[in-house]
């Protein structure tokens, strides 16, 4: 490992994850430490982005006075924000460094933490601006794209699938980590800074402060432990050319449906227990966001092993199925069997986040392969490193679009409420949608039909 000329230790140089001999003697290591710190910022920021998920359910009960369309609307504001976040969170990485960004990224979150507690001690605060404090917790979900980008330049193309799987699972998981805590500490005033008068017993604003000491821990253990690579830098202009490419699309489309369901059910269960359940605890909410987590690095896994694409197809096939559970269950008023089915569509999120991202960089990986064929290996060289600035570029890009899912699927659920009583109009819709991600998936990845000019064939390459 050599530092960058000015001497700067927090950048590397030289960085070969493909050369065996470099990765096992120095890569390996670096590699994982910035992993494992990348986990804890992004863990941190996604708990921070669903927050709101939570305290809508104890709103009504600290007196304020909003509707039940209002409530999903302080749920899904956050997602929107978050994905519209990753757009510059994206390209950032390869302007600033993983590491500088990370501090970045990391350190703001105790605006959304900070200003959480203090409006919701205050009752009177109208929703216009309750949902301008609930929008800046998106600056959580930016750090997906930023966090993910950067982690897929340290690892070897043979290795992106497991690594960022566990690296998208340790964040996902932060979802059920502010599930399960806050509803916990609401009751505690061990913490209530502001000394505000609970409600029933709760401090919501323990909601917002519980989060200070593990942000500023995250930013301790960035500005410490991380690395920038000098190899990750490129212009936005160049990275921006993933946009001119049909597979950004196609990927960003079927990423909506696995990503996009897993944070937009995530932010809705809560609420939609309590809707729907009234006589139930939203203290199991937890339980949905945590299994489709763990299912994300064995999506990744699986996918290593058999292809992105085939996992991707099995499991469209399996989110429709456990959507049409829901339904059935919903409609009957059966809570063990919603509550089973959505767990099972939990866990099909899970995977289907670990496959589709696999997918990304095998797909760049051979569309540029597939250009210099047979021009020799300076420039098999050449269009590998462009392979991994763009995969670095549309893993995060793909992972922006994938979180508007983080608004339409709470918002659905507020609007179909609102509309027929109940929450099944939204979810015939969202079945609707797999059936076309099942389709697009086929047709572009798994049909095999004769070689195009100029195109590879993606389906025997089985990305």
């Amino acid at each position: 490992m050599t530092t960058n000329p000015t001497g700067n230790p927090t950048w590397i140089s030289d960085w070969r994850p493909e050369d065996e001999a470099f990765w096992n003697a120095t890569g390996k290591t670096i590699a994982r430490r910035n992993l494992i710190w990348s986990i804890v910022a992004e863990h941190i920021g996604f708990s921070v982005w669903l927050i709101w998920s939570i305290v809508t359910t104890k709103l009504p009960q600290a007196g304020f006075h909003y509707t039940t369309d209002q409530l999903f609307q302080l749920v899904a504001v956050p997602g929107l924000i978050g994905a519209l976040m990753r757009f510059p969170y994206t390209f950032a990485v390869t302007t600033f460094g993983g590491r500088n960004w990370t501090i970045f990224s990391a350190a703001v979150l105790f605006i959304p933490t900070l200003s959480l507690a203090y409006f919701v001690s205050q009752p009177d605060t109208p929703f216009w601006l309750m949902l301008l404090v609930a929008s800046t917790a998106g600056l959580g979900g930016g750090n997906f794209a930023s966090s993910m980008t950067n982690i897929s330049f340290f690892f070897p193309d043979r290795m992106k699938g497991s690594a960022l799987g566990l690296n998208a699972a340790g964040g996902n998981i932060g979802v059920s980590s502010v599930q399960l805590l806050t509803p916990i500490l609401m009751t505690l005033g061990v913490i209530n800074l502001f000394q505000a008068t609970p409600v029933d017993g709760i401090f919501l604003q323990n909601a917002g402060l519980m989060w200070v000491l593990p942000i500023a821990i995250a930013v301790f253990g960035a500005v410490f432990f991380m690395n920038n690579l000098t190899s990750a830098k490129s212009s936005v202009k160049n990275q921006l050319a993933i946009v001119k490419r049909k597979h950004t699309w196609i990927m960003a489309y079927l990423y909506i449906g696995t990503f996009g369901s897993f944070i937009g059910y995530s932010a809705a269960f809560p609420l939609l227990i309590k809707t729907q359940f009234p006589a139930m605890t939203i203290s199991i909410a937890f339980l949905g966001p945590l299994v489709g987590s763990l299912a994300r690095p064995f999506g990744g896994w699986l996918a290593d092993k058999v292809g992105g694409s085939i996992i991707t197809f099995w499991n469209f096939i399996a989110m429709a199925a456990a959507t049409i559970g829901v339904l059935y269950f919903v409609g009957n008023k059966d809570f063990i069997g919603f509550l089973s089915m959505f767990l099972i569509l939990f866990v099909t999120t899970g995977i289907g986040n670990g496959s589709t991202y696999r997918m990304i960089p095998s797909i760049f990986r051979e569309e540029n392969l597939f250009k210099v064929r047979g021009k020799g290996d300076a420039a098999r060289a050449l269009a590998l490193k462009t392979a991994s600035i763009e995969s670095g570029a549309a893993v995060g890009f793909i992972g922006a679009i994938g979180a508007v899912g983080g608004y339409l699927i709470p918002s659905g659920f507020g609007k179909s409420i609102a509309m027929t009583g109940g929450p099944q109009l939204a979810l015939a819709i969202y079945l609707a949608f797999y059936a076309s991600c099942l389709g697009l998936t086929w047709w572009f990845y798994l049909r095999r039909g004769p070689q195009r000019e100029g195109a590879p064939s993606l389906a025997e390459a089985r990305v």
